[in-house]
């Protein structure tokens, strides 16, 4: 699949010699998350993208260098990129993908309040993106979304940045987007939210091919019930992310460790 690259104006790799104790944090907490999403089959080769707000006031995001697999993404690897788009930090010197910079810059630029951004395209995902009615309501993880998600027209490959207000505006203020005919999107107020949010999201998504392949009649809840389950998860996801990401960064621990490299 060909793709456009983007890299630091001077053609330099370059790695940064001060960088403070919140931006380790998040390299690492941002590397455990790629080598979750590769353990648990969710990424493309070494397409797709998962971004990262840096703290503090500098506006930047880490994102995955192009043409590494995801099991090979670690902390110290990660490319840092402001919201314009410019690579300020490349230490491989391989550049990122123009398209992930176009969908996750837009989100990060259009809602300050998200820190991760995860994008993929497994299977049962874009399945159902190709589906007219998109993500309904047959399981509890399924009505964990219910109202509560995005959807946004398929436009081409995502290299043109007039798209990215569009894309914000898809996605509003959401947690979850599903890009139709293309894949799954979520934003997380962190890394562990943004995770949880796509591992709940893919589920969903697999059940409901699952349950629509069996060539049986459907059942669907009561408005009601799905409403009740969404605000409820939309309430307590946070805190039950959180509480979930120590016994993930344990499991990508036992992986492979090297992610904190």
């Amino acid at each position: 699949m060909t793709q456009l690259i983007r890299r630091r104006e001077d053609g330099a790799a370059q790695s940064s010699p001060n960088m403070t104790e919140a931006e380790r944090q998040t390299r690492v907490d941002l590397a455990a998350c790629y080598r979750l999403i590769a353990h648990f089959g969710l990424n493309e080769l070494t397409y797709n993208h998962i971004s990262a707000r840096i703290p503090g006031g500098e506006e930047e995001i880490l994102i995955n260098p192009f043409g590494l697999m995801f099991d090979e993404v670690c902390a110290s690897n990660l490319v840092k990129v402001d919201l314009a788009g410019r690579v300020i930090d490349d230490p491989t010197g391989l550049g990122i993908n123009e398209a992930g910079y176009v969908i996750h810059g837009a989100v990060h630029a259009g809602r300050p309040d998200v820190i991760c951004v995860i994008h993929t395209h497994t299977p049962a995902g874009m399945a159902v993106s190709a589906q007219a009615e998109g993500l309904l309501p047959l399981t509890q993880n399924a009505m964990m979304f219910y109202e509560q998600i995005g959807y946004h027209d398929y436009e081409g490959i995502a290299v043109e940045l007039e798209e990215q207000r569009r894309l914000v505006s898809d996605l509003g203020q959401h947690r979850a987007m599903i890009l139709r005919n293309h894949g799954l999107l979520v934003a997380g107020l962190s890394i562990a939210e943004a995770f949880n949010t796509m591992y709940f999201l893919e589920n969903a998504c697999r059940a409901q091919v699952s349950a629509m392949a069996g060539g049986r009649p459907l059942n669907f809840p009561s408005e009601d019930a799905a409403r009740n389950a969404a605000a409820i998860a939309r309430e307590h996801g946070l805190a039950a992310a959180e509480r979930d990401w120590p016994a993930l960064r344990r499991l990508a621990d036992r992986l492979d460790p090297s992610y904190q490299n």
